[in-house]
């Protein structure tokens, strides 16, 4: 199978080529990145001399460069987006261009040439906030910032472009990532890298906020399930069954380093912050046989290690962190 995959020198897009490279000897993987502040090539350096990899630096949004790319592919796996919630509040426009207009040059180019499947990967932030229960696909969109409803435009768009030209479609929704190569402006590798440094760590308002933890291998295991096997049109959610408070991360990251709370620093609540996410994956479990591996406890407890072991990776990309 020949995949085009944007943004694959991100932390989720160079997770999945690591993994499929990895493991089928078949596969022919396109990379097509722009390389902007959160996309580092290193994090491709582990298959940068495999067969079957080729890396293209070049924005989604420019027409002549999609069209060349996606000649002869038979899949794309749409990593490519600007995602990081502060950085869209205080300016939305990067976030519609490359969100937005970037998802509809690829699929106007994927139905140009025929492309066999188009995975177009979102984010649990579309559905907006909940209470109580969990989001199911069919649940309505209801988007609180810049990010999310540049999102929530992608994946109409990808979703109209199967139902108006037939082209064989399927989104996937995924609650919050963790692992290894996550760019530091994120909560997880923020706190860990400001811990380590014996900095402080930003914790917005009083911490309530609740988020479900996916590790990013097991989003990865369910994105290729839906690749290989999901039905055309359909969305299927991507969960990891670990609803953690904020504060409650916040503990265990401290723990993890050995330091205490007098490392946190209270901050205002960011504008329009969505209280909690809680995805329903049953149908991916169903129809998929998906099931997330990685335990959380264990998974975060080899993220931090992983970020002791690599600070010659992030220390150079924290001056071009925003607070998490």
């Amino acid at each position: 199978m020949r995949i085009l995959v944007t943004g694959g020198a991100g932390f989720i897009g160079s997770e999945f080529v690591r993994r499929q490279l990895n493991s089928d000897p078949a596969v022919r993987i396109t990379v097509l990145d722009k390389l902007t502040y959160s996309g580092v090539e290193a994090n491709l350096a582990p298959v940068s001399g495999h067969p079957g990899y080729r890396f293209v630096r070049g924005d989604i949004c420019d027409p002549d460069m999609v069209d060349h790319v996606m000649a002869g592919q038979d899949a794309v796996v749409h990593f490519a987006a600007e995602s990081h919630v502060d950085r869209s509040i205080e300016g939305a426009g990067p976030f519609v261009r490359t969100n937005v207009l970037g998802t509809q040059v690829l699929l106007d180019a994927a139905h140009r040439h025929g492309v066999g499947r188009f995975v177009h990967v979102s984010t649990d932030e579309v559905y907006g906030s909940i209470s109580e229960g969990s989001w199911t696909e069919e649940w309505p969109l209801a988007p609180n910032s810049p990010y999310s409803a540049s999102k929530g435009g992608a994946d109409l768009l990808a979703l109209a472009c199967h139902r108006t030209h037939g082209l064989d479609v399927v989104v996937t929704r995924c609650s919050n990532n963790y692992g290894p190569y996550q760019f530091p402006e994120k909560v997880i590798p923020l706190f860990i890298t400001n811990l380590i440094d014996g900095s402080t760590v930003p914790l917005y308002g009083d911490g309530r906020n609740i988020r479900d933890w996916l590790h990013v291998s097991d989003h990865c295991r369910g994105i290729e399930l839906v690749l290989r096997g999901g039905k055309p049109g359909e969305v299927y959610n991507i969960g990891g069954g670990t609803e953690v408070s904020n504060h409650k991360l916040t503990g265990l990251l401290l723990d993890a380093v050995g330091a205490g709370w007098d490392r946190v620093e209270y901050v205002a609540d960011r504008k329009g912050h969505d209280l909690r996410y809680s995805l329903d994956d049953s149908k991916i479990r169903e129809q998929l046989g998906y099931a997330p591996q990685v335990d959380f406890a264990e998974g975060l407890a080899a993220t931090v290690a992983w970020y002791r072991e690599h600070r010659s990776w992030w220390e150079p990309l924290k001056g071009t962190a925003s607070r998490g």
